[in-house]
C-alpha cells in the first residue's frame, strides 16, 4: 500500500469519465466561495496515473478559480474495480449521515452572532431559517381549484373576524374600507400582493380584479393603495411588496411616492419557470422591499439573511398563479416583525398571509376586493383549524351572523 501527500498540477489531474456524480453550478459556486475563504485544504485523492477518485467537483472550482496545483493523495492499492467502487461509495456513504439538528443548530447561532457569512456553509435559506430558531411553517395544501368552484357567501363591505384575525370584502383604494378594517389600529408589517397588471385569466376563466389597468390607471390604483397603506401602519414599519418586473418601474415609482423608503428588491428564486411568451422563461419574482419612512424600520433577524430566497412553489397554485407558499411568506413576516405583532396585506387572494400569520403567532388584517376570493379564504382558514369555525363570525345590521349559518345557506 502506497500512499503519500504532495501538490499536482491541476492540468494533470484526469476526471473519472464515468463519473455519476454531478456538480451543478450553483454548487460549483459554493466550492469556489469555499476554497476562498478556507483554502483548499481537503485533499484529492488520485491514482499513480493522475485519474480522480475523489474531489471532482474541488478540483473544477479550483480550475475557476484559477488555481495551478491542489493537495493530492496517491491512493496505489486498489484496484481498477475498486477504484470504481470506491467513487460510487465515497459520494454514496456521505449521503447516509445524518445532523444532530440541536447541535447543529447552537453551531449556526454562534457563527451568525460572530458574523461569519453562512452562505459559505451551503445550507439553503430554509434550512438555515429553521435551524436558526424560527418557527417552522408548513403548507396546508389547500386546495385552491376546488374552493374556488363553490358559492360566494360574502359580501361587499362585509368585515369578517377570523379568531384574532380580520378581513374586509372591501377596495385597497379606499380610505374608508381600509380603516374599516383597521379598526383604528396601526400595522407592524406590510406583506402584500397586488395584481400585476398582466391580464390573467385562468383555463377556466377566472380573472384577477384590477389585473388589465392601463399604465397611468395602474399607477394611480397601486398609489392610492399604497398611500393607505401608509395611513394605517406604523412609522417604520417595514414593508414587503411582491410584484412583476414588467412593472417594477410602475411599482417602485408608486411606492416611494406614497411614502416609503425603498431599501431594495427581495427575488423569490422559483424551483420551477413559469411558462409565457418572452424568449427568456420567468422563474423568479421580485419583492420591494422598504418600509414607511415616517419613523426607522425594526429587523429581528440576524445578519445573514439575503436578498435571494429560495423556495419552492406551491403545488396546487393553477387558478391563481400569483400564491406564495407559506414558508415564503413566513420568512419576512418573522425577520421584520414580532410575535402579535399586526400584518396587513390588502390583496388577499387565496389567504396565504393569513394562513402564514396563524402558524407564526402574528394577527393578520386583510382585504380582498373579490367575493369570490374572500369566501375562498374564510374556507381556507377553517379547513386550516380543522374545520373550527367557532370564533369565524360576520357582524350585518348590527348582527353577529356565524361563518356555519351563511355557509350553510349557499351550500
Amino acid at each position: 500500500m502506497t500512499e503519500h501527500l504532495e501538490k499536482v498540477p491541476i492540468d494533470r489531474l484526469v476526471p473519472y469519465a464515468r463519473n455519476a456524480r454531478t456538480h451543478s453550478k450553483e454548487q460549483i459556486l459554493q466550492l469556489r466561495a469555499s476554497i476562498r475563504e478556507f483554502g483548499f485544504i481537503n485533499p484529492c485523492l488520485i491514482d499513480k496515473d493522475y485519474n480522480i477518485l475523489a474531489g471532482h467537483g474541488r478540483v473544477q472550482a479550483a480550475k475557476e478559480e484559477g488555481l495551478t496545483e491542489v493537495p493530492c493523495v496517491f491512493v496505489e492499492h486498489l484496484t481498477e474495480a475498486q477504484k470504481r467502487a470506491y467513487i460510487l461509495a465515497d459520494n454514496r456513504l456521505a449521503l447516509n449521515a445524518g445532523w444532530d439538528e440541536e447541535m447543529l443548530s447552537i453551531e449556526l447561532s454562534e457563527l451568525e452572532g460572530a458574523d461569519f457569512d453562512l452562505d459559505l456553509l451551503g445550507f439553503t435559506d430554509a434550512e438555515l431559517h429553521k435551524l436558526l430558531g424560527e418557527i417552522e411553517t408548513e403548507e396546508d395544501d389547500f386546495d385552491l381549484s376546488v374552493a374556488l368552484e363553490e358559492a360566494s357567501f360574502v359580501e361587499p363591505g362585509d368585515v369578517w373576524t377570523l379568531g384574532r384575525h380580520r378581513l374586509i370584502c372591501g377596495d385597497a383604494t379606499k380610505l374608508q374600507d381600509v380603516e374599516a378594517l383597521m379598526d383604528k389600529k396601526k400595522a407592524n408589517l406590510i406583506l402584500t400582493d397586488p395584481p400585476y397588471a398582466v391580464s390573467y385569466e385562468s383555463a377556466s376563466g377566472l380573472s384577477i380584479k384590477n389585473d388589465n389597468l392601463k399604465a397611468e390607471e395602474f399607477y394611480d390604483f397601486l398609489l392610492s393603495s399604497f398611500k393607505n397603506m401608509i395611513e394605517v401602519s406604523e412609522a417604520g414599519a417595514s414593508a414587503y411588496v411582491f410584484h412583476a418586473d414588467t412593472e417594477g418601474l410602475t411599482f417602485r415609482k408608486a411606492f416611494e411616492d406614497a411614502g416609503f423608503h425603498l431599501s431594495g428588491v427581495c427575488i423569490w428564486a422559483k424551483d420551477s419557470l413559469v411558462l409565457g411568451r418572452s424568449p427568456y422563461q420567468w422563474s423568479h419574482e421580485p419583492i420591494l422591499f422598504g418600509w414607511n419612512k415616517k419613523g426607522k424600520h425594526e429587523w429581528y433577524a440576524g445578519r445573514a439573511e439575503k436578498t435571494v430566497w429560495q423556495f419552492n412553489k406551491p403545488k396546487k397554485n393553477e387558478n391563481h398563479p400569483t400564491s406564495k407558499p407559506i414558508d415564503l411568506l413566513s420568512y419576512p413576516i418573522q425577520n421584520s416583525s414580532r410575535a402579535n405583532g399586526i400584518v396587513l396585506d390588502l390583496f388577499g387572494g387565496s389567504g396565504s398571509t393569513l394562513i402564514a400569520c396563524e402558524q407564526t403567532d402574528r394577527i393578520c388584517y386583510m382585504a380582498e376586493v373579490d367575493d369570490k376570493y374572500a369566501s375562498v379564504i374564510l374556507r381556507r382558514y377553517v379547513e386550516f383549524k380543522s374545520g373550527d369555525s367557532s370564533d369565524v363570525f360576520v357582524e350585518r345590521d348590527g348582527k353577529k351572523i356565524p361563518y356555519k349559518k351563511l355557509v350553510k345557506t349557499v351550500g
